[in-house]
């Protein structure tokens, strides 16, 4: 591992590292926010997927988390969205190849060889993680944007016991039935749209659900909302009766400027769930 910078940051550390990564054979590049209190011993840890087309560093510098994070005591990781390098299979489209690795593992050529996502952020980099740096790898939460919403989603019901707690924000819900999801899911796993469901939030709601507390957000302006498709996460919910907030936020977009809006009341929520 390499340290590629570190900074003072509401009197933790933000840093920022890069590793070669055995899931995604390529060198990965990650941002890590450590509060103060990891100099006396292991801290919780919330996971922020990010969205398409960004890299590790839009939500450490625009989605406004270190602060609340440091009045928590709580660790920040922020992984890219996918692998990179000259040798890295990618598109001309921004919602395919580099930047868009949708948390998943590609089985189809040309993506099979380093688009595995999902080993990278469940297994790959826990790992890593748990080895250098003081953090309590039993207390997990996990959100992310959009894409990282579905990936945030995705994980946590597929995991059971890894993570107290999920949240998204305006989270790519249901894949399997958007242009946000049909034209990756086939690039990367095939046809066979049996391979797909496992990747959708709202089929895995209706199937398993959530054994925690899940907070979703998304803003009435967001002009993605038919891709979003937020209506088949909350009936999927409803209908599972799980324990889950689901908040329409009045005037909001996709942007960035929404995501801080309410990164405050997502941090405060999972530290509810990290320090019960």
């Amino acid at each position: 591992m390499q340290t590629l910078s570190e900074n003072r940051c509401f009197g933790g550390t933000q840093g920022v590292y890069s590793h070669a990564s055995s899931a995604t054979n390529c060198d990965m590049t990650f941002g890590l926010f450590l509060p103060e209190e990891a100099q006396d011993g292991p801290v919780p840890i919330l996971w922020y997927l990010s969205g398409l087309t960004c890299t590790h560093e839009n939500a450490m510098t625009k989605a406004g988390a270190q602060q609340w994070a440091a009045e928590q005591g709580i660790a920040l990781c922020f992984p890219d969205t996918s692998p990179r390098g000259e040798d890295v299979a990618d598109d001309e489209a921004y919602d395919l190849g580099k930047g868009a690795g949708f948390y998943v593992n590609a089985t189809q050529d040309p993506w099979a060889r380093h688009f595995r996502m999902w080993d990278y952020v469940a297994e790959d980099l826990p790992a890593l993680l748990a080895e250098n740096f003081a953090l309590d790898m039993d207390r997990q939460a996990i959100t992310g944007h959009s894409m990282g919403g579905h990936g945030a989603l995705t994980l946590a019901m597929s995991l059971p016991g890894r993570f107290r707690s999920v949240s998204a924000f305006s989270p790519i819900c249901n894949p399997t039935g958007s242009d946000w999801g049909r034209k990756q899911l086939n690039a990367y796993l095939g046809s066979d749209e049996t391979t797909w469901a496992r990747h959708d939030a709202s089929l895995l709601m209706a199937e398993t659900g959530f054994d925690g507390p899940v907070l979703v957000d998304t803003g009435t302006s967001d002009q993605f909302l038919d891709l979003l498709k937020p209506e088949t996460l909350a009936a999927a919910a409803a209908k599972r009766r799980q324990q889950i907030q689901f908040r329409m936020q009045p005037g909001y977009d996709h942007s960035y400027f929404f995501v801080s809006s309410f990164m405050e009341d997502h941090v405060a929520f999972h530290a509810e769930a990290l320090y019960a």
